[in-house]
């Protein structure tokens, strides 16, 4: 059987070490000149939940800012910009000039992925950016009659879901940049997407405003609907974020208070485990270190909860707001020794190794 080409891209791009797998490698090698006795102490500091809090970027307006973590350097979009910060060596602190600016949106920018030395962003004007991390090329085009409001990229194609009801997937290569390869009619906002790390078939995250689940895996190369997961979510129970841990598994969160972990091996229709938000708040960001460890960010005062996987019970809350100022958490990241996470006014760390 002859593969489809871009069947032949995924194969040729899985090889050239993605992203995903770029940064495990360089964490593995950071612990790696880290003394034993040092990774067991920051180790427990997690599972103990003893780390210190501090601010790392402080802004007047309120914001919904989403974050990336690259190498030494933090993305994070404030309005229709996205700033680059260099980390100190510690991992603890910021210089407080950014490494770099990168603009292109009419309004502010919803969400944006880092891909091969690209930013693509997706913004509330309905388009798409392309900014070379490294250079001041820069291009935007008009993707959705609506806000975008999520936006993947692997191998060189680009899927967004947008407020019109749609996703969309794009080709990133230069003689056909903004060119769209499929649409595909959702028929409900779609909040969350991610491309499967085969980059055969990506998955939606919607509103569930619809007689249909939220989460739905389509076919990257022809855009048919390939099978949807759950039977069971109650309407209005939103998917905000998702993300693949490998090709058969990935994890959800949104509106109904829940982080599901589902196994496509096992079963579509019924998630292997899930955890329940104990104050009942909307989860609107999810992250995990593809071991034990996962991290959620609450819609009520900044609370950031960490669980261990093999458990029901929530391990450790954090809230980094106080009631005056009630914020959601509305993007995380960790590494090794740090957690970061965006509120609508300040960027907070929590310090796991020097507590």
């Amino acid at each position: 059987m002859h593969s489809t080409p871009l069947e032949q891209r995924a194969s040729s791009v899985e090889v050239s070490n993605p992203f995903c797998q770029r940064r495990e490698e360089r964490e593995s090698l950071r612990m790696a000149s880290v003394p034993v006795k040092e990774r067991v102490k920051v180790s427990q500091n997690w599972r103990l939940g003893r780390c210190r809090e501090g601010v790392l970027l402080k802004w007047r307006c309120s914001q919904m800012p989403w974050m990336q973590l690259e190498g030494d350097s933090l993305y994070i979009s404030q309005a229709n910009f996205i700033l680059a910060y260099q980390f100190r060596p510690d991992g603890a602190s910021l210089n407080r000039r950014p490494l770099g600016v990168f603009a292109g949106h009419d309004e502010d920018v919803c969400h944006f992925v880092l891909a091969n030395s690209h930013i693509i962003s997706a913004g509330g004007d309905g388009k798409i950016g392309v900014h070379k991390i490294h250079s001041t090329f820069t291009v935007k085009y008009s993707a959705h009659e609506q806000e975008v409001n999520c936006v993947d990229c692997k191998g060189g194609i680009v899927v967004s879901g947008s407020r019109d009801r749609t996703a969309k997937v794009w080709s990133l290569s230069s003689g056909r940049l903004g060119q769209c390869l499929h649409t595909i009619q959702t028929e409900d906002r779609v909040w969350s997407i991610a491309i499967s790390p085969l980059l055969s078939s990506f998955v939606t995250g919607t509103a569930c405003c619809g007689h249909f689940s939220p989460l739905r895996i389509w076919d990257l190369n022809s855009g048919q609907l390939m099978t949807h997961l759950g039977s069971d979510f109650p309407p209005g129970a939103g998917v905000l974020d998702l993300m693949y841990e490998s090709p058969s598994t990935l994890l959800s969160c949104g509106y109904d208070t829940y982080v599901r972990y589902w196994d496509l091996r096992a079963s579509v229709r019924k998630c292997v485990m899930e955890w329940e938000e104990p104050h009942d708040s909307t989860l609107y960001c999810l992250q995990t270190d593809g071991n034990h460890l996962l991290a959620t960010g609450s819609s009520y005062y900044g609370v950031v909860r960490l669980w261990d996987r093999r458990q029901r019970a929530c391990l450790h809350a954090f809230p980094l707001t106080s009631t005056p100022l009630s914020s959601p958490v509305y993007c995380l990241r960790f590494t090794t020794k740090h957690l970061y996470a965006a509120l609508s006014y300040n960027l907070h760390i929590l310090d796991f190794q020097n507590p």
